[in-house]
């Protein structure tokens, strides 16, 4: 599965997280049709990161989880540059935040869930 080109929403999404299980349960209760992509299973490969960044309207320095331990064995820290961020991401797809709502050319990170009600 690839991002959506279209008007469809596809939620990037991890089930251990307690704030991707809550976004999902949001978007179900507004009654949202939407795929799921485990994007720890099936990640995101440097094209699509660099796209959900776009997408985002955010560098990718702005949508990392800095706090996961992948961060430092990956050998990054704060003055890390964009493309080892997104290197560091295809390798360890952990490090990217989540969960992460796609509508066409959008994208909203669900922290808090509500924030992907806009793409709705």
């Amino acid at each position: 599965m690839s991002l959506p080109s279209d008007d469809s929403l596809v939620l990037l999404h991890n089930p251990r997280c307690s704030k991707s299980r809550a976004t999902k349960a949001l978007l179900e209760e507004k009654g949202a049709v939407f795929a799921e992509r485990f994007y720890l299973e099936e990640p995101l490969d440097r094209d699509e990161l660099q796209e959900l960044g776009t997408r985002l309207g955010k560098p990718v320095t702005g949508w990392v989880r800095r706090k996961e331990a992948a961060f430092a064995e990956a050998g990054l820290d704060d003055s890390a540059s964009a493309d080892a961020i997104l290197d560091a991401m295809v390798a360890h797809p952990i490090l990217m935040e989540r969960p992460i709502l796609v509508r066409g050319s959008r994208a909203a990170i669900g922290r808090p869930p509500e924030d992907v009600l806009a793409l709705l």
